[in-house]
Formats: C-alpha cells, structure tokens, sequence
C-alpha cells in the first residue's frame, strides 16, 4: 500500500482542526453553546438519578451483568467454534442496514465485533428498562441520548472496525479518505454550530428547473409569504380552489418536487385549482415574527386572496405539519370570532395538535433545554435551520446521518442526486418568538388542547369549536408527529372526522405518488378512543392515500366544474413567475444579508 496520501490527509485533517478551534474559541460550536451545556447538565441529572437508583437495587444490576458476561463468553464460543451455518447469537434488527457486508458474518474478527458490540447496545436498553422508580422522562431521555452515544460508537463507523472500509482504504491507497476529507471541509464551511452532512449532490438540481416547476404565478406577496397560483392543466376545474399550507420549518417544494412525484401537479392534473403558500426564510429582522402572526398574516390573508381570485365563498384548505397545526389554529380563529364558515373542508398532514406524545423529539423539551434554545436563538436573532435540520436527522441517527458519514466521509463517495434529499438539505430558519413559542407553548406546556391556554388576536382558540369536515392523514413509521399523537389531536375537533393511517414516514409516506403505487393505507369508518384500536378495526388499502382523499374532497365539492381559471385578478396581479422569491433564498442568511447590504452601498 502506498502510504503517501497520510501526507495530504493529515495536512486537511489539521486545517479542519484549527477551523473547529477557532469556532470553539468564538462560542460558535455546539461543545461550547448554551445548548450544549444544558444537554450536559440535564444528562448529568438523570446519569445520578439512575446510578442511585441502581444502586439501591443492587440484585438488579448484578443480574445485568452477569447476563451480559455470560452472553459475551457465548458468542466467543460461537464465533470459535462456529461452523457454515451456525446462526449468530446476537442479530441485528431488520431495519438495521449498518452489517450487510458479508465479511460482518464471514471473518471471525468482524463478527465478534459486531456481535459484542450489538449484545452491549442491548444490554443497556434492558439495564435502563431494569431499574425501577426512575421519572418516566428521565427514562426516555436516557433511552435517546445513551442510544445516540452507542451508534456514535458503532464498529462500522470507523475504519479499522468496518471490513469494507478497510478493504477499500487498501483498495484505493487512501484516496477515499482524502477525498473523503474534501468533502468534510466543504460540509464544515456550510454547517452551522453542528455539522450538517450534505445528503445529495446539490449542483443536480435548480429551483423551477427540475424541481419546484409546476406552472404558476406568484399573486400575493407581503413580509411572510408569497402566494403561487398553479395553472390548470384541465379545461374545466373544480369550482371549490385548494389552498396548501407548507410548515415553515421547511421549504414548500417538498410537496412539488419533479414531475413524477409533485403533489401538486397531480391535484392540478385532477381539475384541482391549487393555491400554495411559500413562506419567507426569517432573518434577524423578524426575530419579533410569532406564530399568531403566521395565522393572522400567513393563513387569514392566504384565504382572503383566494377567495377574492376564485370569487368562492368557501374554500379547501390542507395544511403539512406544522402547517397543519397553523391551519387549525386559523380555523379555530375562525370560529372564536363567529365568522362565517371559510372553509368548506380541512385537510391535515401529519398534524400535531395534542403534543403530549411527541415522539423522540420530546428527549429535547424540558424548561432547561428550551431556555438554552431560548438564549441560543436570541444571541443569534433566529433558530438555524442547518442546526434544526441535523437536529431532526438525529432523531434517525443511523439511516439520515451516521450512513451519510460514512458513505461521504470514509468511502469518499459523492452524494448521489436524489430530489428529495435536496429538499431535505434546503434549510429554512425559524423566527426566534415564533419557535419559543412552539416548543415552551405547544411542545411543553400542551397549551392548544386547553380552550383557553392560547390566544391568536385576543381570541382563545378551542379547538372543539372547529366543526369543518376535517381529514387527517398521519403515518405509520413518522418519528416527528407520531400518528397515535396526531389521532388523539384529532379527537379535540367537533368535525365529521376521517382519519387515514398511511405506510412508511413522515415524507416518503405523505409523498406517495399514486404512479409509483409503493405504500399503502388503513382506513377505517369507527371513530374510537384509543388509537391502537382504531388501527385494529381498519382495514388496508393497497395505493397511494391521494385518490382516497381526492375522493373524499369531491363530496364536498357539489357545484359544477368551472372553465380554468386565470392567475390572479385586478386586485391580486399575477407578480412573478413560480417558485417565486422566497424559496430561492438559500444561502446562510448573515450571508445573504451582507450581499443585501453590499448591493444597496453600490445602488446608493
């Protein structure tokens, strides 16, 4: 093997050091940020918390041990004496993709890495499950971040540990890792306090190019939002317009990809006039910008609009995540100010209303946590999305981050071009009072299910006074909004309710083409308490959700078909093409705001 590239390797691997020194020296790394320390502190608590509590059950714990000491000498001798087809002692779980490379099974070493290191992630899911009289928060914080801290440490990410990375560094004389070590400079110079690992190759894909090029206009602008009216692709269109409200957490296309799997190309080629709201990327100077104001000046003026275009009285409304959550929120406005009925039915994408069952996520809320995101947020004027987006990978460690390390880092491969994970990597901020009250008012404190725990215009919002015909579709492998957490939101509406439990998760289960015919669904016509049997009395369906709900919108469309409409009107004129302004706004925003300030010194 030729040893040379060690030179060019050490010689990056430096200049990457003294970058992350200087970033630890400013504050700016997340080792030293007030997030950071909170973590530390609360993980420190709950570590006391359960060593005490071990410690007064001592036959507990010697129990663990000498399970897990008796299972080591087991596979020792199952890997000694193993012979063709003796079964592993320890197996990984189905969905772990981490040991597919026949040398894991194959070479001694490997396997007895593989399986130690497997029967010890085990031991420690028991040993915490073991002890009892720990806070039940507590025990799901220690179950997360232990569980976070022993994939850190798998053998595959490694070079020495992983057969295939091994081999490969003696296939290629290291050029994977130099390569490798290229790519991680160009990552480090693009994430914020945490490294944010690229997913996909970004150069493949252009805003209204080959993504996010439905036709349409952008009819309504103001400091929040930009309104697209799509064109029809139908001569006829249905009379009652659809209005989709993306979360602003992230960019809308997620939901307009390219031709073969955008939402909205298919509900426009379904005779829907589709109206889509793309929200602003919030910079230092909407820090004030809170979630009422996304309701009264996001929702509320997106309804108006389409209503003045359409001439409708009543509209369609569907709202993904958080924009789900803003949607009802509106409707609830809505009704609280005894307004008439705008909306004629409600649609609701992975929708938290009830937050709390929050799912993995719920690891990070608690009042330290969010106070350090508090001061973290208001030190810098807005929550990074880059932050946000490793944050939300992390949750699914193994498959959205630790692969990407290894794929980019150790293999040195270029990311492949894949429409959705370039969506996923096109950050958007959260304004600072905005994401505040998220996680202490909703997230926390469950404030939506109490009808008077929350105020939008000085009008409590209760959700039981929402009585549109809603329909929430939630998925069954979504770890952000955990479908038994949005059925039980659901239950707060006094609407005709239809719920719909997809396959897979919170995107690819939501973007199902019905070409593609790749997951299916459970429906089922009892409105039950519990969740799980709800389940149990629903019945599969084979294909994409989108048909059975474009069916169920069609019943409350009774009016007949109109010729397609124009973009825009006299009091809303069609102002750019789509995708608008908005969503272009990639770049960091300290950045983008030093060429705003650059191009105004030279205009001046």
């Amino acid at each position: 093997m030729n040893y040379n590239f060690f030179a060019d390797y050490f010689a990056k691997l430096q200049d990457i050091n003294q970058a992350w020194w200087k970033e630890l020296e400013s504050g700016k790394a997340a080792m030293n940020s007030p997030l950071n320390k909170a973590l530390n502190e609360i993980n420190l608590e709950d570590s006391i918390e359960f060593l005490e509590k071990a410690a007064a059950q001592p036959s507990v714990l010697a129990q663990a041990q000498m399970e897990w000491w008796e299972n080591q000498m087991k596979i020792w001798q199952n890997v000694t004496l193993k012979n063709g087809d003796d079964a592993d002692l320890v197996k990984p779980e189905k969905d772990d993709k981490r040991f597919t490379d026949p040398a894991w099974e194959s070479e001694a070493f490997y396997n007895y890495i593989k399986q130690s290191y497997l029967l010890f992630s085990n031991t420690m899911k028991q040993t915490i499950d073991s002890i009892e009289g720990i806070d039940d928060k507590a025990k799901e914080r220690l179950h997360f971040f232990s569980r976070q801290a022993i994939n850190a440490l798998s053998p595959t990410n490694f070079i020495t540990t992983n057969p295939e990375l091994a081999k490969l560094t003696v296939a290629t004389n290291g050029e994977n890792l130099t390569k490798g070590m290229e790519l991680l400079q160009e990552d480090m110079k693009a994430s914020a306090d945490v490294l944010k690992i690229r997913m996909t190759n970004d150069s493949a894909f252009e805003l209204g190019v080959n993504v996010a090029n439905s036709e349409g206009q952008v009819v309504f602008k103001n400091d929040l939002f930009e309104l697209i009216q799509y064109k029809p692709l139908t001569e006829q269109v249905n009379a009652t317009p659809l209005l989709i409200v993306p979360p602003f957490i992230n960019k809308y296309y997620i939901l307009d990809l390219r031709e073969n799997n955008s939402m909205v190309r298919w509900l426009v080629e379904q005779g829907h006039t589709v109206f889509m709201m793309s929200w602003r990327n919030p910079d230092v100077s909407m820090a004030g910008v809170d979630f009422e104001d996304y309701v009264l000046d996001g929702v509320v003026k997106a309804v108006d609009a389409v209503e003045d275009i359409t001439g409708e009285k009543q509209i369609h409304a569907a709202g993904y995540c958080i924009g789900g959550t803003l949607l009802a929120v509106a409707l609830a406005y809505y009704a609280g100010k005894r307004m008439r009925n705008r909306i004629k039915s409600a649609t609701f994408f992975t929708t938290l209303l009830d937050f709390s069952q929050p799912g993995e996520i719920g690891a990070y809320i608690n009042d330290p946590i969010i106070s350090a995101i508090e001061a973290q947020n208001e030190a810098k004027g807005y929550m990074d999305g880059r932050s946000l987006s490793v944050t939300f990978s992390l949750l699914r460690e193994n498959s959205l981050y630790w692969n990407y390390y290894i794929n980019n880092y150790l293999k040195g491969n270029s990311p492949i071009d894949f429409d959705l994970l370039y969506w996923n990597g096109d950050s958007t901020n959260v304004a600072v009072a905005c994401h505040s009250t998220l996680l202490r008012q909703f997230y926390l404190e469950n404030k939506l299910v109490d009808p008077k725990g929350y105020q939008v215009g000085g009008v409590n919002i209760d959700l039981s006074k929402i009585k549109v015909p809603a329909y929430f579709i939630s998925t069954q492998e979504d770890h952000i909004a955990l479908w038994q957490g949005t059925y039980r939101g659901a239950k707060n509406l006094s609407s005709k309710l239809t719920f719909v439990l997809g396959e897979s998760g919170h995107i690819a289960g939501i973007v199902n083409h019905p070409a593609k015919n790749k997951y299916g669904f459970y429906t089922s016509d009892k409105v039950v308490d519990d969740p799980e049997a709800w389940l149990a009395s629903a019945q599969r369906q084979d294909g994409s959700w989108w048909n059975h709900w474009n069916t169920w919108l069609a019943q409350y469309d009774s009016a007949e078909p109109v010729d397609g409409r124009e973009l825009g009107n006299k009091n809303y004129p069609a102002l750019a093409p789509a995708p608008g302004s908005y969503v272009q706004q990639t770049l960091p925003i300290e950045v983008s705001n030093a060429v705003e300030a650059s191009q105004q010194s030279v205009n001046a």
